[in-house]
């Protein structure tokens, strides 16, 4: 179960990493080249992090990077510094000590005026965040992989962006890159920021944690949740404590994330709804089958129809959908994630990959480092603002499975309480029934508002032949 790093074909890395520092053979045997044409003095990078991502940024840089100047401007990126919590501890990459410096104060990093960026691969929200804001505020461009960060403090960062980039003449400007925050190796943040610039997006919605695919993936299997999350952990999938994965919240600030960059508008992460996987089952997969579908976690960003087409509000969530076997989504399988973009000229679109993962999520990192030292990285890291209005009280058809101890009327009754919502449904699905005294049932609704639907769960719960809380989600039914 454990990723085999891929093969690397080292490169003679440069003697000194000195601004004076001689230059290759090859370029004194050049003296014809112009001097814009010269190797200039590397890009150093100041590393905040040295696990697993860490270490495979490390790897790809020293290995594949650390001799080649950029094609654009000769500029070679070279990690001076990793910051770690104990400089002591083993490494599962070598460090080659001759140009990277191993340090346990991330101010001898952010503080250095001989670093020109900063890669925050630690994580958290509390010290992360005094690193990339000090960084910025320092005059230094910074790349991370730290989605909850972005999603908590994402107009915070895009304003202090915006004031060291206002300085005036004279002074630094910075970028702030994060593609490996969302969908880990899928290029997804950069397509966003620059690949619709001339459309107008719809909908978003993605896999974008891996983890809880390969459970849904074994649960679709026949496996059970608790199986299925030790098998998860056990595998290093998942972590001890997999509250973040399975309950959805992971996806959330992704979602976030990314409905910024759709549509321009900022969403509270606590304001987004957020349902896990931690009640879904064997059973909510039998009857997904017999629909012709599978389910999936899905953070979803669309503009509801008011008017018109995709003319209303905006609403974001995270929940289990109900997906059909042909849909683009539903190809996403293992620890692959998956991301679609419904656009007025491109239809749909469809985004997938590896979505964790050594070198996946640290290829998205290089990636980053390589684009702000070509200059072509996003000069505004979220290029849309707009007002448009927060709805998360979203539209959709539901799945509805209720568990529930046989007698007469039920269905009956199910179906007037559904009234008292406001809430059509559009079908209803039996099972041959096994056990009498637990059984279910699945009622799937015309298309209504969450809030509609959840009442009518919180309702049926109530009723003396419900034996537990009803499982819901939303449907994707037309696409």
């Amino acid at each position: 179960g454990q990723q085999q790093p891929p093969q690397f074909y080292h490169r003679r890395s440069y003697d000194s990493i000195d601004s004076n520092s001689t230059l290759p053979a090859s370029a004194h045997n050049q003296q014809t080249m112009s001097p814009s044409s010269l190797p200039q003095r590397p890009l150093r990078i100041g590393m905040i992090g040295g696990g697993v991502v860490g270490g495979g940024v490390y790897e790809i840089i020293q290995s594949r990077l650390g001799a080649s100047p950029s094609s654009n401007n000769n500029i070679t990126p070279i990690i001076t510094k990793i910051c770690v919590r104990d400089a002591s501890k083993q490494r599962d990459f070598h460090v080659d000590s001759s140009t990277t410096q191993i340090v346990t104060d991330t101010h001898s990093v952010i503080d250095d005026p001989d670093i020109d960026m900063v890669v925050e691969v630690m994580g958290g929200t509390t010290l992360a965040k005094e690193v990339v804001m000090q960084s910025l505020q320092n005059g230094k461009s910074v790349v991370t992989a730290n989605k909850a960060l972005i999603a908590e403090c994402l107009e915070e960062i895009e304003g202090l962006v915006h004031k060291v980039n206002s300085g005036g003449e004279g002074k630094k400007h910075v970028k702030f890159a994060f593609e490996a925050s969302v969908c880990g190796g899928i290029p997804i943040i950069h397509t966003l920021q620059s690949c619709y610039k001339g459309d107008i997006i719809n909908e978003v919605m993605g896999i974008c944690n891996g983890t809880t695919n390969y459970m849904l993936g074994k649960m679709e299997d026949g496996c059970d949740y608790d199986e299925v999350l030790k098998e998860a952990q056990d595998l290093g999938y998942a972590e001890a404590d997999p509250t973040a994965d399975v309950e959805g919240h992971d996806v959330r600030a992704k979602i976030a994330i990314l409905a910024k960059l759709a549509f321009g508008t900022t969403v509270a992460v606590d304001s987004i709804p957020c349902m896990g996987i931690t009640d879904i089952s064997v059973v909510d997969f039998s009857y997904a089958k017999s629909m012709g579908c599978t389910i999936k976690l899905v953070g979803t960003a669309a503009r509801q129809s008011e008017f018109g087409e995709h003319d209303g509000a905006l609403s974001v969530y995270v929940s289990p959908k109900i997906v059909p076997n042909n849909h683009l989504l539903a190809s996403a399988t293992g620890c692959g994630n998956a991301v679609a973009v419904d656009s007025a000229n491109l239809g749909t679109a469809s985004y997938s990959g590896p979505g964790a993962g050594r070198y996946a999520t640290a290829n998205s990192v290089v990636a980053d480092i390589m684009r702000i030292a070509n200059s072509t990285c996003a000069s505004n890291p979220f290029p849309l603002s707009s007002n448009i209005e927060i709805d998360n009280d979203y539209v959709s058809p539901f799945y509805i499975r209720i568990s529930f101890s046989d007698g007469l009327g039920i269905i009956k009754s199910v179906g007037e309480l559904a009234e008292s919502q406001e809430v059509s449904i559009h079908s209803i699905l039996q099972q041959p029934i096994t056990d009498r005294m637990n059984a279910d049932t699945v009622v799937t609704t015309e298309a209504c508002r969450y809030s509609q639907v959840k009442a009518l769960c919180e309702l049926i719960e109530e009723e003396d032949f419900a034996l537990s809380p009803p499982v819901f989600m939303p449907m994707i039914t037309d696409f």
